[in-house]
C-alpha cells in the first residue's frame, strides 16, 4: 500500500488542493478569499493535467539521431502547451476579477458576500 502512495503522491496532492479550493469557494464569505480558492482549484487542475501527460522514459519532442523518429520515445508537447495557454487566460481572468473586486469595494465598502446581497436587495 505504501508503494502505491509513493507512486501516486501527486494525485493525493491534487485531491488535497481540489478540496481546499472547493471549500474556500463554497464556505468563505469574503470575495477575495473565494478568488484565492478558485486559484488553488485551478492550480490543482493544471497539476492533474500535466501529471497525466507524463510518460515514463519519454524525452523532449526534439528528434534525436540516437533515438530516431519513433513517436513512442517522445513526450507529447500538446498538454503542456494547453496548460500554458490556460495559465495565461487564468491570469487575465484573475486580473479582471481583482479589478471588479476593487470596484465593488469602492462602491459598497465591503467584500462580504452576504452583506452585498443584503445591500442589493434593499
Amino acid at each position: 500500500m505504501l508503494e502505491l502512495v509513493e507512486a501516486r503522491y501527486v494525485y493525493l496532492l491534487v485531491v488535497a488542493l481540489l478540496a481546499v479550493g472547493l471549500t474556500a469557494v463554497l464556505v468563505e464569505r469574503n470575495l477575495v478569499q473565494k478568488l484565492i480558492g478558485l486559484a488553488i482549484f485551478n492550480t490543482a487542475v493544471f497539476i492533474f493535467f500535466i501529471e497525466g501527460s507524463v510518460k515514463a522514459d519519454g524525452t523532449v519532442p526534439v528528434i534525436d539521431p540516437e533515438i530516431g523518429v519513433e513517436a513512442a520515445a517522445y513526450m507529447n508537447p500538446l498538454p503542456h502547451l494547453l496548460i500554458l495557454t490556460a495559465i495565461v487566460v487564468t491570469v487575465a481572468v484573475k486580473g479582471v476579477a481583482l479589478a471588479l473586486l476593487v470596484s465593488i469595494h469602492r462602491t459598497h465598502g465591503t467584500l462580504d458576500e452576504e452583506e452585498l446581497a443584503r445591500r442589493m436587495d434593499t
